[in-house]
């Protein structure tokens, strides 16, 4: 990369660099404009194949029956539970479509409608298959034993029942309990039939299952029977038996009149027990004071006594008479006596009532402990009584229990036997035919139409893609913007592609030619850009190279030859001596000596100078071929020969070898004071144009820029289709001016240039 170009780089405007972060969608149209006749025909071609296989393809015609499964079977009785339906729940909807999917059901249809012998579907009827036929041509493929006539009639039973399931489908409708069996088949009427046996053989089959379902339960009810009776036969044989034994009438009774006297002498016991305890407490009292009645007296138990108390209440009221008594009169008057008497009564009694109560206490407590004893005796025994009665009562409800268990088994079973045998003849379906099928009048496979439009719109987005693709994988150079960004370089001209021979080279005529305006236009465009990029100090030798043969670099050297020698004197000079062209352009002998001769000394300059009278512009062929090309051009003749020549003529433009395929453009690039790089647009590789740019570089190179050769403007969707459009429209030329205008200096003789 130049400095040059490195500093333009480096200055880009920051619109310009967000530009370029948007997608631009007329590169996309211009890649599918540039490949859309290879898209249409990729898919016009797709489309004819496709309609060829689709046209050549059997219709197949698809009928639909309507079958609606009942979510509440009519039932005669309750019995339900004989055949574990619960058809409120999804799981029961569910099942029976899968039970319509099932095996059975279609091997049943194909034995009632015998379509092991229907041309449409028996192997034997049928041409052989691409992979039977295989199998035929390799014998040793063909390693199935011999197999019975039972085992061929099964095994093709089994193919015929997968042809006829793969062709059926299934579909319920949502939120209903209908469900659509659709059949597909090249028959109309055999796929309207085949629907309908669908639907028959599953109604059929329930009932059948149900039939079969009733007989077994019945059957087994019976049997059941017998044994139940037995069972409660002797079970209340046992009960029986036991009642007599232990003399029960009524145990529970029995039972009661033993936990209520229980509970009587529980509670009596109790009470005895707190009296026992009361009396317990005053003995121990009384025990602890021993014979002294005035402690006795004293005890709270005999203070509290009623007749104690009373006599207590009489010995205070005597002592107090004693005492008003004694202080009215003396000792020995009579009422004092008599006073004194009574209180020793009193006295006395209470000591008697106090002995008796204590012989009392004595008698109270042995009564409570001999009541306590007794009352435990009884309770034991009542204990007793109970527990054996609580035995027999356990062992009678024990019986009683089986007895009531095997009648209500017996009662269960006696009658689900007499409603199953009651409802064996009662045939209630579980769905119903809503709407069969009829045959349909127009095929369901294949839609020829939209498989042919299909197939045209996917081929032609599978052109759009391979040419995206292409265009990915393409690197070569198609306009300005692939020069600037891949290479590095600035664009100085561009040639638009003019329509010959292509196995011809393009003639010397089209610049001069007035209907190639557009090509002249653009070599003076590459002109005006030569001359300008120059204005200090003219380039007076131009070399033009190209990374490899075929880029146009010797139309590129003529044709600005043309166009610079309008203006001023141009010398043409074929430095390609390897493959030298310039002189068969201009119809010149092979013999005619050229540059090769003149460095050689062989000739003289007006020799090897042929003059072009329509352009107007002379040509320096190559001349003889020399075995060492390289030799000459470095040697310091070839130098002096240029230097001589700059000397007589205006511009030297200097047509060199690829710089890709040998070193001469890197030679000539030392005395040359420009140089132009031909790459031919959307042609050569972009790594190949940078290794030949790079080498140019490393000599010091004076690369003035890249011309765009043959870029294709003919669609108006390219890059330079509008332009060279619009300069199409405007071209014009002066009248009265002829396009080949004469160089009017003179031509070099003889004696401007002596070669020894």
């Amino acid at each position: 990369m130049t400095v040059q170009n490195m500093n333009s780089q480096g200055a880009e405007h920051p619109e310009r660099m967000l530009q370029e972060e948007v997608i631009d969608l007329r590169q996309y149209w211009r890649i599918v404009d540039r490949f859309k006749w290879r898209i249409a025909a990729l898919s016009v071609a797709v489309a004819m194949l496709t309609a060829m296989v689709v046209f050549s393809m059997t219709p197949r015609y698809q009928a639909t029956a309507t079958l609606m499964i009942e979510a509440e079977q009519p039932k005669a009785l309750s019995i339900e539970e004989v055949y574990g339906l619960d058809s409120s729940r999804k799981e029961y909807f569910l099942t029976q479509f899968e039970i319509l999917k099932s095996r059975r059901i279609a091997e049943e249809v194909v034995n009632r409608l015998n379509l092991v012998n229907h041309p449409e579907f028996d192997p034997d009827q049928q041409s052989p298959s691409l992979k039977a036929r295989i199998k035929g041509w390799l014998p040793f493929l063909a390693s199935r034993e011999m197999e019975s006539e039972e085992e061929a009639r099964q095994r093709k039973l089994e193919s015929v029942t997968d042809a006829v399931s793969s062709r059926l489908s299934i579909a319920p409708v949502r939120n209903t309990q209908l469900v659509k069996i659709t059949f597909e088949s090249e028959s109309p009427e055999l796929a309207a039939k085949v629907a309908n046996m669908v639907a028959e053989v599953f109604i059929d089959s329930h009932l059948q299952a149900k039939l079969d379902m009733t007989k077994q339960a019945t059957s087994w009810l019976n049997d059941r029977l017998e044994d139940l009776r037995v069972k409660l036969e002797q079970s209340e044989s046992r009960l029986q038996t036991f009642q007599e034994q232990e003399g029960l009438v009524d145990v529970s009774g029995v039972q009661g009149l033993a936990a209520q006297e229980l509970n009587q002498i529980t509670s009596q016991l109790i009470q005895a027990r707190q009296e026992f305890k009361q009396a317990e407490s005053i003995y121990s009292l009384v025990q602890s004071r021993g014979a002294d009645v005035d402690a006795l007296a004293s005890l709270p138990e005999v203070l509290n006594h009623k007749l104690i108390e009373n006599i207590k209440q009489a010995e205070i009221d005597t002592a107090r008479k004693v005492s008003e008594l004694s202080r009215r009169y003396g000792p020995k008057h009579p009422k004092m006596i008599s006073a004194r008497d009574e209180l020793e009564s009193v006295q006395d009694k209470l000591r008697s009532e106090v002995r008796r109560l204590i012989s009392g206490i004595h008698s109270d407590y042995e009564t409570a402990q001999a009541n306590v004893v007794a009352l435990e005796r009884e309770l034991q025994q009542a204990k007793t009584e109970y527990q054996m009665v609580s035995r027999k009562e356990t062992r009678y409800n024990e019986l009683k229990r089986e007895v009531d268990v095997n009648r209500q088994l017996y009662s269960a079973f006696l009658t689900r036997f007499r409603e199953t045998s009651e409802t064996s003849g009662f045939e209630a379906a579980n769905a119903r035919l809503m709407d069969p099928a009829v045959a349909p009048r127009l095929p369901a496979k294949p839609k020829k139409a939209l498989i042919v439009a299909l197939a045209l719109v996917v081929s032609a987005m599978l052109g759009v893609m391979l040419a995206f693709l292409l265009e990915a994988l393409n690197d070569g150079i198609r306009n300005p913007e692939d020069v600037e960004n891949k290479l590095s370089q600035r664009m100085i001209g561009v040639l638009p592609w003019v329509d010959h021979d292509k196995r011809e080279r393009l003639s010397l005529a089209t610049f001069f030619d007035s209907d190639q305006h557009s090509f002249a236009e653009a070599v003076r465009t590459l002109r005006t850009s030569v001359v300008l990029s120059h204005l200090d100090r003219p380039a007076k030798v131009i070399s033009v190279t190209s990374s490899v043969p075929g880029e146009g670099k010797t139309t590129v050297s003529e044709n600005l030859g043309f166009a610079l020698s309008q203006m001023e004197k141009v010398l043409l000079i074929d430095a390609d001596m390897r493959r030298p062209s310039v002189g068969k352009e201009f119809k010149l002998p092979p013999y005619h000596p050229g540059l090769s001769n003149l460095i050689a000394g062989s000739n003289t300059l007006a020799e090897c100078i042929y003059h072009d009278e329509k352009s107007g512009m002379d040509i320096m062929p190559a001349g003889t071929v020399p075995p060492n090309p390289q030799e000459l051009l470095s040697s310091p003749r070839f130098a002096k020969a240029i230097e001589v020549l700059k000397s007589k003529y205006d511009r030297l433009i200097v047509d060199t070898a690829p710089a890709q395929v040998v070193s001469d453009a890197l030679i000539v690039s030392r005395i040359a004071d420009s140089m132009l790089y031909v790459v031919k647009a959307d042609s050569t590789r972009q790594k190949l144009v940078n290794n030949g740019i790079g080498r140019l570089l490393q000599v010091g190179a004076k690369l003035d820029g890249v011309v765009l050769n043959q870029v294709d403007t003919t669609s108006k969707s390219g890059y330079y289709g509008e332009y060279y459009t619009y300069a199409g429209e405007y071209a014009y030329r002066a009248p009265g001016v002829s396009e080949n205008v004469q160089s009017i200096k003179p031509k070099a003789t003889s004696e401007d240039l002596e070669v020894a």
